[in-house]
């Protein structure tokens, strides 16, 4: 009987958190402005495709995760390498305590952060305040799959590099390395998932002139149903879903 019940039970643990995200799709391509389809259409991508303000939320968006993402997957991966070199045990476990604390207590430290920093430099909120929020919060969540994939990795490799004469350098860069490239392309497409969906932390430290794409969605859909909000939200999901994908298949080779 349990037996039975499983299938029925996984399926509707699916469908709860699906069957939303089917909806918003569906309705993406509904030619009324409402929750009552009417027919077929594409005038809400359109119209999503021809709005400036769109566009350039969208640059924004991408701009600041590829470039927190390059950051961050190089400084991850060296701080990895290291952790697992040393065996620091008590280092590692706290990379946990950056992915447990509330996403509103860290956009808050970083603001306080920056507006210390602030008093001794000339500058103001904007994109770099950005870029060095998304990369402090995409390193802990690089750190972890690099880790993962470290700890899959022989030891005794590089030492026979460093046996037959290899430098340190040469041994990270011809043999850890090359096994380490799934790992960090799976941590680099996270990265960039995680940067550029986020809306908390980048809300609080964004300047006037730097507003990215999930900031401007969570402004139209405060003011009211609009079905672009749909096609744009249908079109993210499409995109980072074949992302995380990616990353999953490359952690797993």
């Amino acid at each position: 009987m349990k037996q039975r019940l499983l299938p029925l039970y996984v399926v509707s643990v699916y469908a709860f958190l699906h069957v939303p995200l089917l909806i918003l799709c569906a309705f993406s391509f509904n030619s009324s402005r409402f929750t009552v389809w009417e027919s077929f259409s594409l005038v809400w991508y359109r119209a999503m495709w021809n709005d400036a303000a769109l566009a350039e939320a969208t640059w924004n968006s991408l701009l600041i995760a590829v470039v927190s993402t390059v950051i961050a997957t190089a400084v991850g991966t060296l701080a990895a390498y290291g952790l697992w070199k040393k065996n620091a045990r008590l280092l590692s476990g706290s990379l946990y305590l950056s992915l447990v604390t509330p996403e509103i207590i860290t956009g808050i430290a970083l603001l306080a952060t920056f507006q210390w920093a602030f008093r001794y430099f000339q500058f103001q909120l904007g994109m770099h305040t950005v870029i060095l929020a998304h990369v402090t919060f995409s390193i802990a969540y690089v750190l972890l799959v690099v880790m993962a994939r470290l700890r899959t990795a022989d030891p005794a490799l590089e030492e026979a590099a460093l046996d037959l004469g290899a430098t340190e350098w040469q041994a990270f860069r011809l043999v850890t390395l090359p096994m380490l490239r799934p790992g960090i392309a799976a941590a680099a497409l996270l990265a960039f998932t995680v940067s550029f969906d986020d809306y908390v932390i980048t809300s609080l430290v964004a300047g006037v002139d730097s507003e990215t794409l999930p900031m401007m969605l969570y402004a139209m859909a405060r003011r009211g149903a609009n079905p672009v909000v749909s096609a744009i939200s249908t079109v993210i999901l499409v995109g980072l879903g074949a992302l995380i994908l990616a990353s999953e298949r490359l952690q797993k080779s």
